[in-house]
């Protein structure tokens, strides 16, 4: 029997999240990646990337935060 062991793409984390990343968690817009010693992406909105920070941390996981695109600019004259 050949057993081959095949390793996973590693995501890119310069390739910016779109609207069709979607939170792996809730299913709303992902604005946090995650992507663990193993290979394995994670996706989360800023609420659950917020609640699983700490321990994606401590698991050793590269995260991309987007989470800023979630703030209105001052200069945008909304909210004023």
């Amino acid at each position: 029997m050949d057993t081959a062991i095949r390793s996973l793409p590693t995501p890119d984390l310069d390739v910016a999240l779109t609207a069709q990343d979607r939170c792996d968690r809730c299913g709303a817009q992902a604005y946090l990646r995650a992507v663990l010693p193993t290979g394995l992406e994670l996706l989360f909105c800023g609420h659950h990337g917020n609640a699983q920070r700490a321990g994606l941390l401590v698991a050793g996981a590269s995260l991309q935060d987007e989470t800023g695109k979630l703030t209105i600019p001052r200069e945008s004259g909304f909210g004023g």
